[in-house]
């Protein structure tokens, strides 16, 4: 069978993270062939200044070396420029004359740094800073010069600015605004971030536009507007980027700003895809590793043909590389954009935190100095989370307290943005597999390789884990039974972040300390599997649906009365979550009621999942419990329509699949996690979503499926 063939322009970050995903997905389906206009294999050009700055070699650097193209049967062709995409025929070539044809493309060209129309700026001795070649040349000029100058007080600008310092130049960093990072930091983080920068040797020129270059043949030095020069031997372009869409635009492919594609990087043309930063998505343009790795997720199952949400945008920050100074800042940081809700400066210390909010909701953050919450604070900021949602630690004074910061995360909780990595992937790291380092946990869950802004919360993980992992599983945490030391969280853990199929092979590895374990951890073993590996048989077969299992329902108990709402509504509703759950594994017995309004008697209120008719449509509760003890339900949403109604529940029984313990009932689940932090996750739309799509990833369905007795409700 023909495979078919992919072709993908560029061999950047977020082109190869595609093929990556692709690869994991089908690795059969396509012949692959990259092509790359620079003559190395795939590198991690955030880590560029690192080289700069004597922290790590450009071997360090390569994500993908020569041989993983080799073993994948990946065609790469490096130093090839792509001139023409011959949409009609199918068919790419090169400057070279080189041609491939293609059943998919993927346009992944990245962008180019954006150069000013300064006088004199094609001198040499004025370079950008983008790549490993201009590196090279930073360092091969510090071996014969003695002074440069960055043009530009953003991040990549200060990141070079550190680097040239460290080969040993003498160092000026311009800069046309007032404070230094202005479109990420506010004055008071700015000046402290400058007074850093300048003990370690920088000088600054800010509120400074540059008129020309000087020097005859080669640069010598900057003009500025105002007449003042000042000499440099080596001046060094950072004001920004520019996507690189030339060859899409003469290709015919719409572009704007950048290559223009929709929800699922589709371009104007068929079987053409963008992806990164030469993508505009819902008009714009991301330069950050995540928004791109998220992008590429989404495109390789577009091109695989596999099902897969809609990617829906990324929230942009930013985190300064340089050695000893921890800079971060998410979302709207202006007071012309949002009021201040939390500012706390400790000039002992050295820090500075400052989150913004608009209508009590976070929207923005500030840190300086130290970042461990970083990726606490940019959930929250992806998740609208109410200022109420800041945990103790955040508004404590005296500095973050990293131990009760990781500590008060939930397992699920990602500390890695751009690789999807949670807390519980890296606890589990350190606690079975032995780990005792930041970078091994790196090397082992790729958690802090990318941009590596997230390495001081993967470090206070790390710590956490071996200080206190063994002690709070003990303590905070009891075993599940007799037979093993671990508890439930760390169990799930160990079985999400390996390839277990078997109850057998769980606790051998795990080390039981009875062979063949006991009904409790056996059960809860299997449930784990059943829920973590849904699409291994082997856990199927292991964990018959059975009620023998303690703590296993295999349906719902639905009470459908008729009366204010009409009687099809409340009756629809009761079939469609008894025909689509009636079979489910949940970690407890779950029955629903379903009401045509609270005066009728269904027990709306003491069942798990209770649904009551209401003037505004349905209020649909959660966590009732009609035995001893009795519970009442807790309301977590009013829906306006029957499909709004469906979703809640579903994610709500989703919710309580993932999160509760094996044998833990849903009220005792949710007075753990408590109401509102499971109300907000329900109600966050995007939070929904993703529960659904696994609702329906595991049981291959949806509300959309017309099935006997059911009415077809629309999502």
């Amino acid at each position: 069978m023909r495979k078919k063939k992919l072709v993908v322009i560029g061999n950047g970050m977020a082109g190869i993270k595609c093929v990556e995903e692709i690869y994991k997905l089908d690795p059969q389906q396509f012949q692959i062939t990259v092509f790359g206009n620079e003559p190395h294999p795939n590198y991690n050009r955030i880590m560029l200044s690192k080289v700069l700055q004597g922290n790590s070699s450009i071997d360090d650097i390569i994500l993908n070396d020569w041989s993983w193209y080799k073993e994948r049967d990946i065609r790469l062709y490096t130093n090839e420029m792509v001139t023409r995409i011959h949409t009609d025929s199918r068919i790419v070539e090169t400057s070279s004359g080189l041609q491939a044809d293609y059943d998919s493309l993927v346009i992944a060209t990245g962008s180019s740094a954006f150069i000013p129309p300064i006088l004199g700026v094609n001198k040499a001795g004025v370079i950008s800073f983008r790549n490993i070649e201009d590196c090279r040349t930073m360092m091969e000029y510090a071996r014969n010069y003695r002074k440069a100058a960055v043009i530009g007080g953003g991040l990549l600008g200060l990141e070079a600015a550190r680097g040239l310092l460290n080969l040993g130049m003498e160092t000026d960093v311009i800069h046309n605004a007032p404070y230094l990072m202005n479109r990420q930091l506010d004055r008071m983080s700015a000046e402290m971030l400058r007074k850093e920068l300048e003990q370690q040797g920088m000088r600054f020129w800010l509120n400074k536009d540059t008129e020309s270059i000087t020097g005859r043949n080669r640069a010598k030095g900057i003009r500025f507007t105002n007449g003042i020069t000042i000499e440099a031997d080596l001046i060094v372009i950072s004001v920004g980027i520019r996507p690189n869409i030339g060859l899409a635009r003469a290709s015919g492919i719409e572009t704007n700003r950048a290559i223009v594609v929709d929800d699922f990087m589709r371009t104007s043309v068929p079987n053409v895809y963008a992806v990164g930063e030469c993508a505009e998505h819902r008009g714009i343009a991301y330069g950050l590793v995540a928004p791109l790795y998220e992008q590429g997720k989404v495109l390789a199952k577009v091109i695989c043909g596999q099902e897969t949400g809609p990617y829906a945008g990324s929230v942009p920050y930013a985190e300064l590389k340089i050695s000893g100074i921890e800079v971060f800042s998410v979302g709207e940081i202006l007071e012309t954009e949002a009021e201040t809700a939390l500012q706390m400066y400790d000039g002992i210390r050295g820090t500075y935190k400052k989150v913004m909010m608009r209508e009590d909701v976070i929207r923005g953050a500030i840190l300086f100095g130290d970042t461990a919450e970083s990726t606490q604070l940019l959930n929250l900021v992806k998740r609208e989370a109410p200022v109420s949602s800041l945990s103790p630690a955040a508004t404590a004074s005296g500095g973050s307290d990293n131990d009760g910061i990781v500590a008060a995360m939930s397992d699920r909780e990602t500390v890695c943005a751009c690789n999807a990595v949670n807390k519980s992937a890296i606890m589990c790291a350190v606690l079975e597999d032995g780990l005792e380092t930041t970078d091994q946990v790196r090397d082992r869950t790729k958690a802090s390789s990318s941009c590596g802004g997230c390495r001081s919360m993967v470090s206070a993980v790390v710590k956490y884990a071996l200080l206190n992992g063994k002690t709070s599983i003990a303590a905070g945490a009891p075993p599940i039974c007799a037979c093993t030391q671990m508890s439930h969280e760390l169990l799930k853990a160990s079985i999400a972040s390996s390839a277990f199929i078997s109850t057998k092979e769980v606790m051998t590895s795990l080390g039981w300390s009875k062979a063949d374990g006991c009904a409790a951890c056996s059960s809860a073993i299997q449930y784990y599997l059943s829920l973590l590996h849904p699409d291994i048989p082997a856990c199927e077969a292991a964990f018959p649906l059975n009620e023998a299992f303690i703590g296993l329902t295999a349906g719902f108990t639905a009470n459908m009365l008729q009366e204010t709402v009409p009687k099809s509504a409340s009756f629809l509703l009761g079939t469609t979550l008894h025909n689509h759950f009636g079979r489910m594994l949940f970690p407890y017995h779950v029955k629903t009621a379903v009401s045509s309004g609270l005066h009728e008697h269904a027990g709306v209120l003491v069942h798990e999942i209770g649904i009551t008719g209401a003037p505004a449509g349905w209020e649909v509760y959660a966590a009732g419990h009609a035995e001893h003890p009795v519970k009442q339900g807790q309301l977590i949403g009013i829906a306006d329509t029957d499909t709004l109604a469906l979703e809640l529940a579903a994610a709500c029984l989703q919710l309580y699949r993932e999160r509760a313990q094996f044998g833990e009932p849903m009220w005792k689940w949710m007075e753990r996690e408590s109401i509102v932090e499971i109300r907000e996750a329900l109600l966050d739309f995007d939070i929904r979503q993703e529960l659904l799509d696994r609702v329906f990833a595991s049981e291959k369905f949806n509300f959309n499926e017309e099935r006997p007795g059911d009415r077809v409700c629309s999502r």
